[in-house]
């Protein structure tokens, strides 16, 4: 039930973004500074959000479900910043103003740093998540991983198979579905570049996810976990039944 709520948000935030699609910019360079990861911006609202903690003691985050994507989790509210008077307003790039990017909290209990999700990819997730939810019997086609398969466009109304935008390169990214029928974004081919241009060396087991959250303003966002195998290939490391347990664990931990 909860995956299928976390579907509706996909679908609600989507929806937003195409009705205020025609109005949202007036010109290229507006067009451009809503579209672009802006370090002046996330710099002052890490400012404001360290501000906010110290007199507060605790973040300026909405509520959400527990078992949201841990990347889209702790979405800034931005009421808290202004009301409190931390900021002026929210960054010109934001949702808030027109903008693509959520503004997130990326590991919120250890190190709270400011992140950004592309809210672009959400559309094509919901179309794509519609269409699959639509069909009487789950459209998997091949099995490229345990739990994880592509999806058989054919069978859903396409002609191609659907892409999204990178928010790293200019590379377009395919979309996977788990057996739990929820549609994914496929990060390898940018993890992979990562780990070869850095010249990491993962331990098998480690959700290399992380790696590039840390080091890009952008984070990996309606993702499933990933790893290297041993010979340093991305692969992917999903289990449903771990994801469940480790979600439950961490209800009580709360």
């Amino acid at each position: 039930m909860k995956k299928y709520f976390s579907m509706l948000a996909i679908v609600f935030v989507s929806m937003m973004l195409s009705a205020c699609g025609g109005a949202l910019y007036n010109n290229d360079e507006e067009k451009r500074v809503q579209q672009t990861p802006d370090l002046d911006s996330l710099s002052s609202i890490q400012r404001a959000i360290d501000a906010y903690q110290q007199d507060t003691g605790v973040l300026p985050i909405k509520n959400s479900e527990t078992d949201t994507d841990i990347f889209v989790k702790y979405q800034i509210d931005f009421f808290k910043l202004t009301n409190g008077g931390y900021i002026a307003k929210s960054p010109d790039n934001s949702f808030e103003q027109g903008g693509i990017f959520q503004y997130v909290i990326w590991n919120a209990e250890e190190d709270p740093t400011v992140k950004l999700i592309d809210l672009r990819m959400t559309e094509r997730l919901r179309e794509v998540n519609l269409r699959f939810m639509s069909t009487e019997y789950p459209q998997f086609k091949e099995r490229i991983a345990d739990y994880v398969y592509t999806i058989n466009y054919d069978n859903i109304g396409y002609e191609t198979d659907v892409a999204v935008e990178s928010p790293y390169s200019s590379n377009l990214l395919p979309l996977v579905i788990s057996t739990e029928g929820v549609v994914y974004v496929d990060y390898s081919i940018e993890l992979q570049q990562f780990i070869k241009e850095n010249g990491l060396t993962p331990t098998p087991g480690e959700d290399i996810r992380y790696l590039i959250a840390d080091e890009s303003p952008v984070l990996p966002a309606y993702s499933l976990p990933y790893t290297v195998d041993e010979n340093n290939d991305v692969i992917f490391m999903y289990d449903p039944v771990k994801a469940k347990e480790q979600n439950k664990k961490q209800q009580e931990e709360k």
